[in-house]
């Protein structure tokens, strides 16, 4: 299993735009969907690796497949 790094909400959030989802609503956290998932991202500094991984679980994206989206 790959181990998940600390990163940016602003990495995150292209990574995904990346995989098909798009902003639904941007606040303290951003609503992201690609009109089957509904991923929420808190706007914090740094995304802790276990945020990460729940994010990653909502969207149904693997850590590898996370690493090459970055």
């Amino acid at each position: 299993m790959t181990k998940l790094p600390q990163v940016f909400h602003d990495r995150v959030v292209r990574a995904l735009k990346h995989a098909g989802f798009y902003v639904l609503r941007e606040g303290k956290h951003i609503s992201m969907t690609n009109d089957k998932h509904l991923v929420i991202i808190p706007r914090h500094h740094t995304i802790k690796p276990g945020t990460l991984k729940h994010i990653l679980d909502s969207a149904e994206i693997s850590p590898e497949q996370f690493k090459d989206l970055l």
